[in-house]
């Protein structure tokens, strides 16, 4: 089965309100989405504006640990994530720190990202910052303005609300389907579609 008019048709009929795409909003990939930087993908929302949007891809964990990454990092362990196809040269992160950590952006109430980073190396050295605060990513994905509207208009992806726990809980490759499920019987119809259609 490729994804088409029968999808569409499929999709449309699920009752379900699609949400605004908005800072600290997440987008759930349909499940046929061919790009396969986002095949099968939870993003959060940390940026969208008339300039564009920016978020990080929360299912897709690297190899690596923020030791691994950065050399100079104090020991620590965190898995680092692979936030999107842009700037993959990057390190990026989301929190629970605050603004105790110094230039970080508030995305929603209790979750943060960027910060001065050699004062995030200061805190984690004191033991001020635990693993379970912080997420961190190589590169990001982002649209240019107007662009992720009409992703959306096009039915790539499913706008929701989310929580702090359900952000920083890290379950990995199972999020897509998880958030799915969680999310009603109608989208979680979705979670039991592969990333591959003709597997379906």
């Amino acid at each position: 089965m490729n994804k088409g008019r029968a999808f569409d048709k499929f999709f449309n009929q699920l009752d379900f309100s699609n949400g605004e795409p908005a800072c600290g909003k997440l987008l759930i990939s349909e499940p046929f989405l061919a790009d396969p930087n986002f095949n099968h993908t939870v993003i959060l929302l940390v940026r969208h504006n008339e300039e564009g949007s920016l978020g990080f891809v929360l299912n897709n964990p690297s190899p690596f640990t923020i030791n691994e990454v950065v050399d100079s990092f104090p020991p620590f362990g965190n898995d680092v994530g692979i936030g999107g196809p842009v700037g993959v040269n990057s390190l990026f992160y989301i929190h629970k720190i605050g603004e105790k950590l110094a230039g970080s952006y508030s995305i929603t109430d209790g979750l943060y990202w960027g910060g001065d980073f050699e004062i995030l190396k200061e805190m984690v050295r004191n033991k001020e910052v635990s693993p379970s605060d912080i997420l961190f990513f190589v590169g990001y994905s982002g649209w240019e303005p107007k662009q992720l509207e009409r992703e959306i208009k096009d039915e790539s992806w499913i706008v929701t609300d989310t929580t702090l726990n359900e952000v920083m809980k890290q379950s990995g490759k199972t999020m897509w389907a998880d958030v799915l499920k969680e999310r009603g019987k109608a989208l979680k119809i979705l979670s039991n579609f592969p990333a591959d259609p003709a597997l379906n």
